[in-house]
């Protein structure tokens, strides 16, 4: 019984309180959060009746209170199931933000209990929030997600490949790679693979057999280089992408340093058979994949264009090409003067003084505030996309907090656009890239969610790698500690409404930074000091098992990079960029992705469930993710011994006397659908894990 009631050190700091406390709180039963499970509507509207849930151990308090905006709402007891009272009160919700935490009192003594869990002081920071009127669209909480790297995924149109010489970039001519298989160069932006999407449409049904829901893509819109976060015409595809059906004119003359001479690449990218051909092979993308039950999302680059943008025409393709006005950098005239910062306003024709982002000139800095003509345009792309006929699902939103020039002008743009893509499409979704703190932009009228490298990536990395996410750093002190884990889910989870939570988008590796499977190897530096090779010596799978176990059972919207699936290694950009192994693919690892997703689907509780800490040591977490229909353990050993333990399931819901049956485990050499069960004693599970090993176990029936 005393395991029952002593409360981790972690959580109640004061050590005296938590000895006086044994007598009299069960701590380990206290909980309540925002999912649908303890609050009812979980996206309610405003001046909407909810419900507000808190539990605690059966007959164990006096009295729950609702403390919120310095008000004390008493809770009453409506209900008692096995070994738990359940506390309810009910309010009108205003239009405004809801935050709240709870007090527990026995006797003299009281606790608290907020988004960490029991605490002995509250702090607003934690305390549990809700947004009337917000709500992000059911299809994209939980769901698996699959982000493409078009250039490197699939080639499946040759005829639309980037020619050897076609244009200039940055300098010099572009580059058509023959050899799939050839690992990125150093400087990799200017090389092409010839991924398209086509080569998607062909993969369609890999996806959809790998259990996949939603296709994140890396820009699509037509841009000069293979990562096209320099976008040259936000109205299209790019016909490289795409499909070109009118193609002529000259790849650049030898020694040629003007792109205005690359006849060949403006006739592929201003012409407009290429652009409606591109657009109408986009379509029916978005078509096959809805058919699959797959939804869409695009990547919006929108602080920032490129210098070949048409505004812009840095470049000179557009200078006299039939239905297109003349760029800023061309003309004082321009229509699109206002969207760009000149400091030389007398630099005309060919004005180069325009402010570029972090100074790099071929990436114009958007001019928001000063042209009301630009912000209008941006929405009105923004709205179109995920309108018919187009029909994508959603945007990710490229550096987002970068946009404007002031925070204040960046959370009034956000505003706007949430407004014109939900009136748009009301069941589209927006996710940012953002690091750090993004409370501002969760606030229910902005971003729907992020891209979770605070409260995901960072966290599962350093616990189980010790690494830092470029791999440029290797930290001891944080390889195998639990409690920094804990610490940095906790913390920056507490930025998120659970509504934001349940579709964050949970990524192991990505085009930004080292793949997760090279962090497994510990080598710190990149390919320019280590080499290719480097990325896929002594990498360890059984460790990447176990982050896509916690990736696959965690809250939010796992998302996994092409590839990963597959075995790629890689250190960060360009070498995460790899193309996709066709042929040459990990056909196990690819398994036991399909089989753990496949899990994931039947068991609803990993979409929408709660989420609770049961054990933590070094180099070992155990969490359960659970409602009042079905609960889950997971169980993370990294050590690389087995590990024996006794873990306290009964607070997740199980019955204290019962079955837990294993469903899904890894080990060092590989992995297993599970079927061994286990018996509580008290609500307590005895079980030993192997070294380097994920274990998930089902609570199968009560004794």
């Amino acid at each position: 019984m005393s395991a029952d009631l002593i409360h981790r050190k972690r959580v109640l700091n004061n050590q005296d309180y938590i000895l006086s406390m044994r007598a009299v709180f069960n701590v380990r039963a206290l909980y309540s959060d925002t999912t649908s499970n303890y609050l009812n509507p979980e996206e309610p509207e405003p001046g909407e009746e909810i419900t507000v849930r808190f539990r605690t151990a059966k007959n164990n308090v006096d009295v729950v209170l609702l403390v919120s905006g310095g008000k004390r709402l008493v809770m009453t007891k409506t209900e008692t199931e096995r070994h738990f009272d359940y506390y309810e009160t009910r309010m009108e919700i205003s239009d405004k933000k809801l935050a709240y935490h709870f007090e527990i009192i026995s006797g003299a003594l009281k606790v608290y209990f907020d988004s960490r869990g029991a605490v002995t002081d509250p702090n607003e920071y934690y305390d549990f929030v809700v947004f009337p009127g917000f709500s992000t669209p059911d299809w994209s909480k939980g769901a698996v997600m699959y982000q493409i790297y078009v250039d490197r995924f699939c080639n499946g149109d040759k005829t639309n490949d980037v020619l050897d010489n076609e244009y200039l970039y940055i300098g010099q001519p572009v580059h058509k790679v023959e050899d799939w298989y050839a690992p990125p160069s150093q400087m990799d932006v200017r090389n092409f693979y010839g991924g398209d999407l086509q080569g998607v449409l062909d993969k369609m049904d890999y996806l959809k057999s790998l259990g996949i829901e939603v296709i994140y893509f890396n820009p699509l819109f037509v841009s000069p280089s293979n990562h096209k976060y320099d976008i040259q015409d936000y109205d299209h595809i790019d016909p490289h992408f795409g499909k070109i059906v009118d193609d002529g004119g000259d790849v650049l003359p030898e020694g040629a340093t003007e792109n205005r001479l690359a006849t060949r690449y403006t006739r592929r990218v201003a012409g407009m058979a290429n652009l409606t051909a591109s657009d109408e092979l986009f379509i029916e993308v978005v078509k096959e994949a809805h058919k699959r039950g797959m939804k869409v999302i695009l990547d919006g680059v929108f602080n920032h264009c490129g210098s070949f943008n048409k505004w812009m025409d840095r470049e000179r393709i557009y200078e006299n090409e039939y239905g297109y006005d003349k760029g800023a950098y061309v003309s004082s005239s321009s229509p699109y003067h206002s969207y760009f910062s000149f400091n030389n306003e007398n630099g005309w024709p060919y004005n180069g003084s325009y402010d570029g982002w972090w100074g790099y000139d071929t990436l114009p800095k958007l001019n928001y505030e000063g042209s009301e003509e630009l912000v209008e345009y941006v929405l009105k792309i923004a709205a179109k996309w995920v309108s018919e006929p187009f029909c994508a699902d959603g945007w990710r939103l490229d550096v987002a907090a970068d946009l404007g020039h002031s925070q204040e002008y960046n959370h009034k743009f956000w505003k706007r656009f949430r407004k014109a893509v939900k009136e748009a499409n009301p069941n589209a979704l927006i996710l940012a890239e953002h690091y750090g703190d993004k409370k501002a932009w969760l606030q229910g009228d902005e971003w729907d969610s992020v891209m979770n490298y605070d409260a995901f990536m960072e966290p599962v990395t350093w616990f189980l790698t010790g690494m830092e996410k470029h791999s440029d750093d290797f930290r001891e002190d944080l390889l195998g500690n639990a409690d920094g884990f804990w610490g940095a889910m906790t913390h920056h989870g507490a930025t998120f409404s659970t509504p934001s939570m349940q579709s964050a988008m949970n990524e192991l590796s990505n085009h930004d930074h080292s793949r997760f499977l090279t962090r497994t190897n510990h080598m710190v530096g990149r390919t320019g000091t280590l080499g290719h090779e480097a990325a896929e010596k002594n990498i360890d799978k059984a460790v990447f098992r176990e982050a896509v176990v916690i990736q696959m059972t965690w809250m939010g919207a796992p998302t996994i990079y092409y590839g990963d699936e597959a075995g790629v290694c890689g250190f960060t950009d360009p070498d995460n960029r790899r193309t996709y192994p066709w042929g040459r693919e990990d056909k196990e690892m690819i398994s036991f992705h399909r089989d753990l997703i496949s899990l994931r689907h039947r068991h609803p509780v990993f979409r929408t469930g709660s989420i609770k800490m049961v054990d933590s040591d070094y180099n070992f977490i155990a969490y359960g993710r659970f409602d009042r229909n079905e609960q889950i353990l997971v169980i993370i050993n990294n050590n690389d011994t087995p590990v024996h333990k006794d873990l306290t399931v009964w607070e997740i819901g199980t019955t204290r006397s019962g079955i837990m049956k294993t469903v899904f485990s890894t080990d060092k050499k590989g992995y297993n659908m599970g079927g061994e069960q286990y018996s509580l004693k008290c609500g307590i599970l005895d079980i030993t894990v192997p070294a380097e090993s994920a274990t998930i176990l089902a609570f199968y029936k009560s004794v």
